[in-house]
């Protein structure tokens, strides 16, 4: 899929040279990636919807079919009656007056947010790609242990799948830490954007990469690195 960023380019170069066509050709390359099934979601999967996002018109715009269990796990989709493209990159859920419901933009190829005020951000991604995601979430679950580049361990932890918040989850650590992991004391994870994230009760977060050898190093890297390594 091409980034939303690289066709709003074209359209302006294309604007200067052939006027308003340029608005409708990036709208209609918009609308044509965008039909297919897509999974709305919390950031982190905790509660999801699968959206089937069809071409053909209806009276409050473009069709969709919602799955059955989508108001139970995200109640404002009761208020989506259909999709539109809005502007160069806008994906909109709108309600049956054309208002919006959440409006979308992309923000890596193929993953899209939106923010609904009081309630914070919603994840609209292929739904393969979000399934592979949840595959990848459940191959997290279970031992790690935190060791040095050296190789030294300092610290164990278990990664679980209770839910502990704001599409958290629990975390908790095994006895005689380090005395760095102990002051930080993580009790939450989540995977965001390809990361693995730890976070303390007070908001302090350590972010991790996986490198080429499936190892998770905490970012930014360092002459000593942390590095999780599954057990």
């Amino acid at each position: 899929m091409r980034t939303r960023r690289g066709i709003a380019v074209a359209a302006l170069l294309a604007s200067i040279v052939g006027g308003p066509q340029a608005w409708s050709l990036d709208a209609s390359t918009l609308k044509k990636d965008m039909i297919g099934q897509w999974e709305l979601s919390t950031t982190e999967r905790s509660k999801t919807c699968v959206v089937t996002l069809k071409g053909d018109a209806t009276p409050q715009g473009l069709r969709l079919e919602l799955e059955p269990g989508c108001a139970a796990a995200l109640p404002f989709t009761r208020e989506i009656t259909a999709w539109n493209i809005r502007g160069l990159d806008i994906v909109r859920l709108q309600d049956a007056a054309g208002q919006p419901v959440i409006d979308f933009t992309e923000v890596e190829s193929g993953i899209f947010e939106g923010l609904r005020q009081g309630e914070g951000i919603y994840i609209l991604q292929n739904l393969a790609a979000a399934r592979s995601l949840a595959k990848s979430m459940d191959q997290m679950i279970g031992d790690w242990a935190m060791v040095r580049g050296n190789g030294r361990p300092i610290c164990g932890l278990t990664l679980t799948n209770t839910e502990a918040g704001a599409d958290n989850f629990q975390v908790f650590l095994k006895p005689r830490c380090d005395a760095a992991v102990e002051a930080f004391k993580p009790t939450m994870w989540r995977l965001e954007r390809g990361e693995l994230l730890l976070l303390s009760a007070n908001g302090e977060v350590w972010r991790f990469d996986a490198d080429d050898n499936a190892q998770w190093r905490l970012v930014p890297d360092s002459a000593d690195p942390l590095i999780m390594l599954r057990q």
